[in-house]
């Protein structure tokens, strides 16, 4: 099952279509996504067994986040061992972990006005929380899981290592920093949810690519670790961390102009895609 959002309203992405879900649902489930994350397991139960109108064409609309407000937003640093590397620090021994504010979270098509000179790109997997818990164990992780979305983890360097210690959390947040989509996919859609491809590309130049079976704390692993401290709520979002690859790694850094196009894809979800403008 594949679900987003259509001018603020839940619908289920069918081929090159989509179906309202309030519509198809005759009201029972609304047509606020978030609502109907509150209710994932009812949703997914008829879901399953609906008799579904046939998908109607976007006719010039666009898919928007499939996850518009999200009260919580969970981020990994280095989770990668090959970026962990290139930042110049060993894999850590435990998930290192950020906010990024709600307020960034934005489409999967979208122009963001850059804040600065040091904005920098991150592709990342997103678990997306449909039953909410504390302290679930990873062997149940899964089961908490509404599904996977493509995340970017757009980042204003200057500003996230400002200070000393630095804070990452106000540098990840500018508007337009969260790009998520284009559908959340649940995890039964995937032979294994657990070992996806992800690549980035800027102006069309492959500058991220890795699996995230190379991750060094797996789906579960962090929703264990997170639930243990911060109660998940329905439609929480995890960025689970980027590969190797980033701007400010390379050698000179490369950060993100005006008229840069990023584009950012998980196999079996889809891609963002993100453009540039000056403030």
């Amino acid at each position: 099952m594949r679900l987003s959002t259509v001018d603020h309203r839940a619908v289920l992405v069918a081929g090159d279509g989509v179906i309202d879900v309030a519509g198809a649902s005759d009201g029972r489930f609304g047509p606020d996504p978030m609502a109907v994350l509150e209710e994932w397991t009812a949703f997914r139960v008829w879901a399953a067994n609906a008799a579904l109108p046939a998908a109607e064409p976007l006719a010039g609309r666009a898919l928007d986040a499939p996850v518009p407000r999200p009260r919580q937003v969970f981020a990994i640093a280095l989770n990668y061992p090959p970026h962990a590397a290139e930042a110049g620090y060993q894999p850590p021994a435990d998930p290192l972990v950020f906010t990024k504010f709600p307020s960034c979270i934005t489409g999967p098509d979208t122009t963001v006005e850059l804040p600065g000179d040091r904005v920098d790109w991150e592709v990342e997997l997103v678990a997306v929380i449909g039953v909410g818990g504390h302290r679930i164990p990873a062997g149940d992780a899964w089961h908490h899981v509404a599904g996977l979305t493509v995340g970017q983890d757009l980042s204003e360097r200057g500003v996230q290592l400002l200070g000393t210690p630095p804070q990452f959390s106000l540098g990840k947040s500018f508007p337009g920093f969260g790009p998520t989509g284009p559908a959340l996919v649940t995890p039964d859609e995937f032979a294994d949810p657990g070992d996806l491809r992800l690549v980035t590309e800027l102006n069309g130049t492959v500058v991220q690519k890795a699996r995230t079976g190379e991750m060094i704390f797996d789906v579960p692993e962090l929703i264990a670790r997170l639930s243990a401290i911060c109660p998940l709520l329905p439609g929480d979002l995890v960025f689970t961390g980027t590969p190797a690859g980033v701007g400010n790694r390379m050698s000179p850094p490369r950060y993100l102009g005006p008229d840069d196009v990023l584009v950012s894809r998980i196999e079996g979800i889809g891609e963002l895609r993100t453009s540039f403008r000056a403030a």
